[in-house]
């Protein structure tokens, strides 16, 4: 097969050279590769492979690739500078570092853009109507009726045939579990506070609750770009033209005296293959006929600017010498932010992911046995919600002015996503309210005792659909070892549409999550601590120990929050609000003047040869997890390629 951890002497010249390895890199590399078996491509990526790695392809185990250091760590942490309305943290945002990027760690949320989202990017080729071919041809959407190991009639079915694919390399599924008793508690909380559950919320226009699907097959593996686009061809037989490089970092693109992309230098990743001196052993493999840049929406910028494509005033500083004057390369970072709420939970035993979680599980014992609970991502039930007009009034004149702008006659688009996880996303190792003693305050917020209800957590998790706030990514140097002029931008609009969007999230998900059966209480010290007196501190539950129906009338009604409760809010949001992994925009596709970098084919302005193919090029962002976007990008990116390079093979979308 070809994969290398080091490129074969012999090897000094491709057609087609892909930098990274990511999500649209995987589909990209495919589908040029089976357009035409004698175009020659090369993946260059700087993680490892991750074929049949256990905390890839079992969904339950996907924490195992967050490890600290190590063989099993495949995520890279982007440190950014601290910011001062972050209460003066460094956020860290993390990405997939591994032979199918973020799609071979994320958490497997089958959750599609709107037509909206689409259309928003206002760029022929790429309106909502023009990409659904390339949507469709991902899914490979496993049937209600099929024999599954699967209990088909805990959801609703996938709606409309015509909006789904079912012939393509992506299974979508249930897996081979479902904590139904936890979904059907969310679920029916949400109903409570008149949120509906439309027959298939992936239909590109619905919002409202849902039980799920995942990229996850009806066997129960992970359906990342990896195994579902490059490894087939990689073991085939049929496909010596396609060649995948691990564990090698892209310096800079080269190119020839008439600007065109030639070729680029690359060197082992010092992170992987730490030897003394692999920081400096660098080598060069040429590129006949294109050069992708396709390593994500953090990782493509600085390879543009250290080829000297980009922000002029950018590589003076760094000292790169000046290709093509791009101002917009690195500019507009953008990601969905996401608040962690986590709740003691009294739920069937195995019905949480905690066991695996904190340890206490056999995970070895689990695959021997084939436990069904490895087919399952913890996550069965998701959201898209909009606020009522009397709740977008009550966050004041500034957010009503945007949202009757940008939402109010949009009904498809939705502030929020909330979603429902069995199990805790937060460490409890290091949360004080699981690790001190009680000091005279309970450790479970509600006066319910943590003890009576054994280890069991579910986490309500909210991230906002159309952050407004934006960041940058450049380079200081021209070394990839050299830091990076990072920041996140968040929570930093003028509006602070952004700030009130997650107030209103967090109050959202309490009155959900006080609705719930299931729900033992908050967890002191990870949620906003209120003054004494106040009445947002006390969490009423509509629920007895036993789960039977036992709140009054006013007990029912909504938290009411005065004006030191709304500034505790917002002061725990600046110290806690974190990314989402859902970063794009840094190479956005827009008109040169309008601060883009590559136009509707994906070509990098200024240059010739050189194209970029991740979630660095959508200019405006989407409403849910952005796997699916990732997937159509590089679906779309490939055809245009192939009929570009003018292959045999032309892709039929």
């Amino acid at each position: 097969m070809g994969i290398y951890t080091e490129l074969p002497s012999n090897l000094k010249e491709v057609d087609v050279i892909i930098a990274g390895g990511g999500t649209s890199a995987c589909v990209v590399a495919s589908r040029l590769s089976a357009a035409d078996p004698s175009l020659s491509v090369l993946v260059i990526e700087s993680g490892r492979d991750n074929y049949q790695v256990p905390a890839v392809t079992h969904p339950l185990l996907w924490r195992g690739n967050f490890a600290p250091d190590g063989q099993q760590r495949r995520v890279y942490h982007y440190v950014a500078q601290p910011e001062n309305q972050l209460s003066d943290r460094a956020s860290i945002v993390t990405v997939g570092n591994t032979l199918g990027g973020g799609s071979s760690v994320n958490l497997m949320m089958y959750m599609r853009a709107q037509k909206c989202d689409f259309d928003s990017w206002r760029t022929p080729g790429w309106t909502s109507d023009e990409l659904m071919p390339f949507i469709k041809k991902i899914d490979r959407s496993a049937r209600l009726k099929q024999n599954f190991l699967v209990q088909w009639e805990t959801y609703h079915g996938l709606g409309n045939p015509d909006d789904h694919g079912y012939d393509g390399p992506v299974q979508v599924s249930s897996g081979t579990y479902r904590a139904e008793v936890a979904e059907d508690d969310f679920i029916q909380a949400m109903k409570q506070l008149g949120y509906d559950e439309p027959p298939d919320l992936q239909n590109f226009h619905s919002t409202g609750v849902s039980r799920i699907k995942k990229y996850i097959s009806p066997d129960g593996r992970r359906q990342d770009a990896a195994h579902a686009y490059l490894h087939p061809l990689l073991r085939d037989g049929k496909h010596p033209n396609l060649h995948v490089l691990v564990e090698t970092q892209v310096v800079r693109v080269l190119f020839d005296r008439n600007r065109r992309a030639s070729g680029v230098e690359f060197r082992p990743n010092p992170a992987i293959q730490s030897s003394a001196e692999t920081s400096k052993v660098t080598r060069s493999v040429a590129a006949k006929k294109l050069v992708v840049v396709s390593c994500g929406t953090l990782g493509s910028p600085p390879i543009l600017e250290r080829s000297g494509v980009g922000d002029p005033a950018v590589l003076e500083r760094a000292c790169v010498p000046l290709m093509a004057a791009l101002p917009g390369v690195g500019h507009d970072f953008q990601d969905h932010t996401i608040s962690l709420y986590p709740y003691k939970a009294s739920l069937p035993p195995g019905s949480t992911a905690d066991g695996v979680d904190d340890g206490s599980e056999d995970i070895p014992a689990l695959i021997a046995s084939g436990d069904q609970r490895l087919g399952w991502n913890g996550i069965d039930a998701s959201s898209k919600l909009r606020p009522t007009p009397s709740e977008v009034k009550a966050l004041g004149p500034g957010f009503e002015a945007v949202w009757d702008r940008d939402f109010r006659d949009v009904p498809s688009k939705p502030l929020v996503s909330m979603l429902f996880h069995a199990g805790s996303l937060v460490s409890m190792a290091t949360s004080p309210a699981e690790t001190s003693a009680d000091s005279g305050e309970n450790r479970v917020i509600g006066g319910r005792s943590q003890t009576s209800v054994g280890s069991q957590y579910f986490t309500i998790d909210v991230f906002s659909s159309y952050p407004y706030s934006r960041g940058h990514v450049h380079i200081t140097g021209t070394s990839p070892d050299d830091a990076l002029d990072f920041k996140t931008g968040y929570l930093s609009d003028e509006a602070e549409f952004d700030l009130k969007t997650h107030v209103w999230a967090y109050k959202k998900q309490r009155e959900v999550a006080r609705r719930m059966k299931s729900q033992r209480g908050e967890l002191a010290l990870r949620v906003p601590t209120f003054g004494a007196g106040s009445a947002a501190a006390f969490f009423p539950s509509s629920f007895d120990e036993e789960g039977d129906d036992a709140a009054t009338t006013a007990e029912k009604e909504e938290i009411r929050y005065e004006a030191p409760d709304e500034a505790v809010i917002e002061r725990w949001l600046r110290d806690n609000m974190s990314t989402c992994w859902h970063g794009l925009g840094t190479c956005k596709m827009a008109p040169q003047e309008a601060m883009g970098v590559v136009d509707a084919d994906l070509g990098v302005y200024g240059v010739r040869g050189l194209k970029v193919a991740d979630l660095s090029i959508v200019p405006e962002n989407v409403a849910v997890n952005t796997m699916s976007t990732a997937l159509t990008v590089g679906e779309k990116a490939a055809d245009i390629f192939i009929r570009e390079l003018g292959l045999s093979g032309a892709s039929q979308a």
